[in-house]
């Protein structure tokens, strides 16, 4: 397949070469029905009987074998090496919403990168998760349907100013930064509004909360 971007009217499922559960894979497919194989989660895709809509990657991680078994109009191999091929995936497709999986418990370097392309890319609704956490890039404004005693980590990945409302320790007034002061382990007493003075911060959440950021983060991009 030739480089260009591909859009999908359906939320899309991210797969990537890292640590990925079988089980929560089947059941991120049943809210993200289309599945993007990147680079070496083709691996996994294909032992697992699924058939990817596409791989994108250099293809340095997928084998001979998992691509003979993909069709090559579904294969988009991309050779540069600016960008990761988590980053190559975001640029390339257009989705209502990303999930993703295997982008963490492999290499911590490779989580970082994916992290930063988040940052960097907050125009495109995108949460990675595994069996424990979430994560995704907070839009400007959020709100979050919580309970009471919810663990929700900001992560600056930027120096940024925000306020809040329904966290047991406010931002008011504070800067956080990924060299100073971050937000770890914070607690929501209740549903929670944030809004931050520019981009670059992540939120961490339980992964059973992932209704709850799917909402939130939908919402604040206007799709809900």
């Amino acid at each position: 397949m030739t480089d260009r971007t591909v859009e999908f009217q359906e939320p899309v499922t991210f797969l990537g070469g890292g640590r990925a559960d079988s089980g929560l894979l089947r059941t991120i497919l049943k809210r993200a029905p289309r599945l993007i194989a990147v680079d070496g989660g083709a691996n996994m895709a294909v032992s697992e009987g699924l058939s990817p809509d596409l791989v994108i990657g250099d293809f340095d991680s997928v084998t001979e074998e998992t691509l003979a078994a993909i069709p090559l109009d579904r294969q988009m191999r991309i050779a540069e090496q600016e960008t990761t091929d988590f980053e190559k995936c975001l640029l390339r497709v257009r989705a209502p919403l990303i999930l993703g999986l295997g982008f963490t418990g492999a290499r911590v370097d490779h989580s970082l990168s994916v992290m930063s392309a988040m940052v960097r890319h907050t125009g495109k609704p995108c949460i990675i998760l595994d069996e424990t956490d979430l994560i995704f890039a907070a839009p400007p404004r959020l709100a979050l349907d919580l309970a009471a005693g919810t663990r929700l980590s900001l992560f600056p990945m930027a120096t940024i100013e925000g306020r809040s409302s329904g966290l047991r320790w406010p931002i008011d007034g504070l800067t956080l930064a990924p060299d100073g002061r971050i937000g770890t382990s914070n607690e929501a007493t209740g549903p929670v509004d944030l809004a931050f003075a520019r981009t670059g911060m992540l939120i961490v959440l339980p992964a059973g909360q992932l209704s709850q950021a799917i909402t939130g983060l939908l919402s604040a991009h206007g799709l809900r």
